[in-house]
């Protein structure tokens, strides 16, 4: 019997079901093979925007395409069996109105078989939620820093630094909760106000820069396993686990001198022999 027909794979509403129980592990991946090592460990894999960033070499999050979360999150789901799979909806996508926004998660469900999406946004957005919340479409919400809003915002710096920003993340939390969200990720705000938006919802907090005492938590797979470097600036809520950057570096290294030294491949262990025909019998 095959894993996928004895494993069932967690649903939004099973999600929601764990506000308050044990912690929910989630990390991104954006393609087969990272779903697949990640799949074992973890109850939510979301195909996050951050792939303009990660993968594509973006300065924000802004040019991915609604076709580009399609084919990785094809991908993931093709690839995993326990998870529920998120789809981050890209910016552009569902902000004019919520029939456009119905029209883009639908296409998304429907061409990758993911079990949620995931939108940016407050009170502004609340509309929009409730609108595909009603229409089968379950919607995980963010509030706090926005990435796709960061040429509002002013940077990627943390908020809710002030009384009247704290006071506007909890009343977009608040709304978007309140609209029919099945969870909501807290990123980068101070950690007394998502613990405080934490026991003020309803549903699971996924914190991200918010606080241990959120529901779960998520971080980008490879800023979690140092895929990505150890120089430059990182945000202060990643912990790289591994150091993996380097190890890949070290292999490259080795096969480029082994290829540029004639050392690879060997004869005999790399290379096809000649198939001897057996003499043709008179």
């Amino acid at each position: 019997m095959s894993l996928q027909a004895t494993v069932k794979r967690l649903t939004a509403p099973a999600f929601t079901a764990r506000k308050g129980g044990e912690k929910l592990v989630c990390l991104t991946a954006y393609n087969a093979w990272m779903a697949r090592l990640l799949d074992e460990h973890v109850d939510m894999l979301l195909i996050g925007d951050s792939m303009g960033m990660v993968q594509m070499g973006y300065q924000s999050t802004l040019p991915v395409m609604l076709e580009d979360v399609i084919v990785g999150g094809r991908a993931v789901v093709g690839a995993s069996v326990k998870a529920l799979v998120v789809v981050d909806m890209p910016f552009g996508s569902y902000q004019t109105s919520p029939q456009v926004a119905f029209e883009a998660c639908a296409r998304a469900m429907k061409e990758t078989g993911c079990g949620a999406v995931k939108l940016e946004g407050g009170v502004e957005m609340a509309g929009t939620v409730a609108f595909l919340a009603q229409r089968g479409i379950p919607v995980m919400g963010h509030v706090g820093l926005t990435p796709q809003s960061v040429n509002v915002l002013g940077g990627y710096g943390a908020r809710g630094r002030k009384d009247v920003e704290r006071k506007k993340i909890m009343d977009d939390a608040l709304a978007i909760a309140g609209a029919g969200a099945f969870a909501l990720v807290i990123e980068a705000v101070e950690e007394p106000l998502a613990r405080k938006i934490t026991r003020a919802v309803a549903i699971p907090t996924i914190g991200i820069g918010g606080s241990p005492d959120c529901d779960g938590q998520i971080l980008v797979a490879e800023d979690m396993l140092g895929l990505l470097g150890d120089g430059g600036p990182k945000p202060k809520f990643v912990k790289q686990y591994a150091h993996l950057a380097g190890e890949v570096s070290k292999a490259a290294a080795a096969y480029a001198k082994e290829v540029r030294g004639g050392a690879f491949p060997d004869r005999q262990a790399h290379c096809y022999p000649q198939i001897k025909k057996q003499a043709e019998k008179g």
